[in-house]
């Protein structure tokens, strides 16, 4: 694995932490920056909203740019957003200061996944896809709670100024590790032949199955905090144990679907929706008892958001391993969230908070469906065969070479 995969897991890593950072100091910052509880809440969903509509465009507006330069620039972008939430003194200011960095993170995936695919060979790029998404499964393990624990010591601005320490450290590493390669489009023209791809419905229905997937897990990730103290009973200082639990799930998870992934998608994406879903079920079901609720929560960080490695490689296999295509791809994977966040607190106000468990069941149950035509296309391919009449022994012999082959 080529040194600068693991370089680009650094930046991914940061993007995450300052993603997650908010989460984890809602009511120091809701104190420093005279807001409420839900108005802090807000600053998430504008992070959300910023990466999955504003990213496709920053992604455009660098696609002339040689990678190694386009990844700079967004590292400063990204930079200066976060210094201008350690320094906001407003509620607005910190608006402003979370939009800039959602653009930013979204564009950066989709260079950083595209950048990938280029420094690797096709067989081994579900493998690099992985090794670069363990920046986003540690900050998950590692960034969430770490910038908590220093937002509560040091104040919650020492969080985003470890923030964009990371994001300096990361900068200077990308300029010395990663190798300088010609722009993002060189391989496949211009910017209409990156449009083009999305003219081909298959690809939307793969973008779907990401919605999805992402969507079931945060259905319950999000709210996992009161569904665990509300409903199973554990203490709120046991809560912290329990996510790095999870985050721990979840680099596991990602280890595997990385080996997998390229040699098994399809099956790899059907086996995790599906235990994804008996996970969901089962939660919703037993969130009042202890044991149960843990397997649960652990199985959805098993074979939730570690799908993304096996995701990956079927949409640029579909689409194209381009910046744009990754970048969008992201977009709808965030958009995932959004609907998983959104929908959850709407199903928390009406039906209380097992809601959110059901409603993730439900779009796995809608990410199974949108693998039913690749499904049924293969056994059309695999029943074919079968079907056809025997050739002559001369030529018996090459056709059984060539399906060997292509086995």
């Amino acid at each position: 694995m080529p040194r600068a995969v693991y370089v680009l897991a650094m930046g991914i890593f940061a993007m995450v932490t300052s993603e997650f950072v908010v989460a984890g100091l809602m009511p120091q910052m809701a104190q420093g920056l005279n807001a409420t509880i839900p108005q802090i809440g807000y600053l998430i969903t504008a992070f959300a909203v910023a990466m999955a509509a504003g990213g496709p465009f920053l992604t455009v507006a660098v696609m002339r740019m040689r990678q190694k330069q386009a990844l700079i620039l967004l590292f400063a972008i990204f930079l200066a957003g976060n210094l201008l939430a350690a320094t906001a003194t407003t509620y607005g200011v910190m608006l402003v200061a979370r939009i800039v960095t959602g653009i930013a993170s979204q564009a950066f995936f989709g260079v950083a996944i595209s950048l990938c695919a280029q420094l690797t060979r096709p067989e081994v790029r579900g493998r690099a896809v992985a090794v670069a998404l363990n920046g986003l499964m540690l900050g998950t393990l590692l960034g969430l709670p770490l910038s908590t624990v220093i937002g509560e010591r040091l104040g919650w601005r020492a969080a985003f100024w470890t923030v964009a320490i990371l994001t300096v450290i990361a900068a200077l590493c990308t300029a010395a590790g990663v190798p300088q390669l010609e722009r993002a489009t060189a391989d496949g023209g211009g910017f209409r032949q990156e449009l083009d791809v999305f003219k081909k419905p298959r690809l939307w229905v793969t973008l779907s199955t990401s919605t999805c997937v992402i969507g079931a897990t945060f259905s319950a990730f999000s709210y996992l905090n009161p569904i665990l103290t509300r409903i199973t009973g554990f203490a709120g200082g046991t809560v912290p144990l329990l996510l790095i639990g999870y985050g721990a799930a979840t680099v596991v998870g990602n280890t595997i679907v990385g080996r997998l992934a390229d040699r098994h998608t399809v099956s790899v994406l059907l086996c995790g929706l599906a235990l994804n879903l008996a996970f969901l079920v089962g939660f919703a079901l037993l969130a009042h008892l202890s044991l149960p609720a843990v397997v649960c929560m652990l199985g959805i960080g098993l074979v939730g958001v570690t799908m993304n490695p096996a995701l990956v490689t079927r949409v640029q296999r579909t689409g194209n391993a381009r910046p744009l295509v990754n970048t969008v791809h992201s977009s709808f994977i965030t958009l995932g969230i959004i609907i998983a966040t959104s929908f959850g607190g709407v199903g928390i106000d009406a039906f209380g908070l097992r809601a959110p468990l059901w409603i993730g069941a439900g779009l796995a149950v809608l990410g199974l469906g949108t693998l039913l035509p690749e499904l049924s296309k293969r056994r059309t391919k695999k029943a074919e065969p079968a079907s056809a009449p025997a050739p002559a022994p001369t030529v018996t012999v090459g056709s059984g070479n060539a399906q060997g082959r292509t086995e």
